[in-house]
């Protein structure tokens, strides 16, 4: 049997790295942050946001409607708050679906 490597999951994540994750610029992360009152990341002494793995889940959902569905900053405000359990399983079939992607490239690249 091959070894499988864990995925290493971090309580908090700073906001540089969640915005490597969303490809996108920290001021986008900040505002979002502004407009969503969903997203609610701790901050330190310094006052440094750390997002938690359920603020990266609220991100993924946000950006999808935003980017992939074409909703309006209030549309998506108004559809979270309507639709919210139906968002959030939607999302977990969306990224199960990405990962069933990448490995069935990943194993058409080692044939």
């Amino acid at each position: 049997m091959p070894y499988k490597e864990k995925e290493i999951n971090k309580l908090y994540y700073p906001i540089g790295e969640v915005a490597d994750m969303f490809q996108v610029n920290t001021s986008m992360i900040r505002f979002y942050e502004k407009e969503f009152e969903i997203l609610q990341p701790k901050k330190n002494a310094k006052g440094n946001r750390l997002f938690r793995p359920e603020d990266i889940e609220n991100l993924k959902i946000i950006f999808h409607l935003i980017k992939d569905k074409g909703f309006t900053l209030q549309g998506a405000k108004d559809y979270m708050k309507g639709n919210r359990n139906e968002v959030a399983e939607n999302q977990k079939i969306i990224d199960s679906l990405e990962k069933l992607k990448a490995f069935m490239l990943n194993l058409n690249e080692e044939l």
